[in-house]
């Protein structure tokens, strides 16, 4: 009697149990500015399809007793995660009253310059920092447009006089009083497969990237507002619900096959 079989409901199981894991991460994020929702993506590993002909010979006639031998993995199938993607959809705008708060309302994202270089965000909660910088809540400067002081991140910084009016247009043009001292860098990427989270509402290049990287010509900003969160809380605790009836069926079937192996090992020597 073949137990291959726990192994595909134990790949059943891990893949579940990250499931829950990015599900949990989405509706602790809930409430977090322009975060976007990640999902699990899940594909069938088929152990035969992952060796060279040269050293499989799978059974190619119908079931029978002349075909039951060793098929060398041509039966297995295994859950395999594939990893997450990002839903990158529009979130609301929800209006906070802060000059400083700027929601992206369409495409693009915001440079900003990090020790680890410059990275992408649509997190728009900026601030003053005390040398004079627009930056974000964790201190890293907000760039202006590549076009101007050139493309060293350092002569790209937008910097104002300490307790002026600050306005942000539409298009991003950062006005101090009636000087206009910048314009937020906003660029759009081709292929958002390629951006990967890393941290602080920061986005960066997965490795072995080349990703198509535009200036947006028309952006679309929205002063005082900040973009919320795509995260559906109703569909999220569906899917948590869901996940966790698939884990435990998988369970079941796990420890459906432990009590057949104890059967077969202490129970059927017996009778024999």
């Amino acid at each position: 009697m073949s137990m291959k079989g726990v192994f595909t409901a134990l790949s059943g199981a891990m893949a579940q149990s990250q499931k829950l894991d990015t599900i949990s991460n989405n509706i602790a994020n809930v409430n977090t500015p322009s975060f976007k929702r990640d999902q699990q993506v899940f594909q069938e590993y088929l152990t035969a399809n992952e060796k060279p002909p040269s050293v499989i010979q799978v059974p190619k006639v119908p079931a029978s007793i002349e075909s039951f031998y060793d098929m060398q993995g041509g039966d297995k199938s295994y859950v395999d995660t594939a990893g997450t993607f990002t839903d990158f959809s529009q979130g609301g705008l929800k209006p906070t009253g802060n000059p400083l708060d700027v929601a992206i309302d369409g495409k693009g994202f915001f440079e900003i310059a990090t020790p680890s270089g410059v990275r992408l965000s649509r997190h728009g909660s900026f601030t003053i920092d005390g040398n004079g910088q627009l930056v974000t809540k964790d201190g890293f400067p907000v760039l202006s447009g590549s076009g101007e002081g050139g493309v060293d991140p350092a002569s790209r910084v937008i910097r104002v006089g300490m307790g002026s009016q600050i306005t942000i247009s539409d298009n991003g043009d950062v006005m101090e009083g009636e000087n206009l001292i910048g314009r937020l860098s906003m660029v759009e990427v081709a292929d958002k497969d390629a951006l990967q989270k890393v941290g602080n509402s920061l986005y960066d290049f997965k490795k072995n990237f080349q990703p198509e990287v535009s200036v947006v010509q028309n952006p679309s900003l929205k002063q005082g507002f900040l973009e919320s969160s795509n995260v559906n809380i109703v569909r999220e605790m569906t899917d948590m619900i869901q996940t966790t009836r698939t884990f435990e069926s998988t369970q079941k079937a796990i420890s459906a096959y432990d009590s057949m192996a104890d059967k077969l090992v202490n129970q059927v020597p017996k009778t024999s």
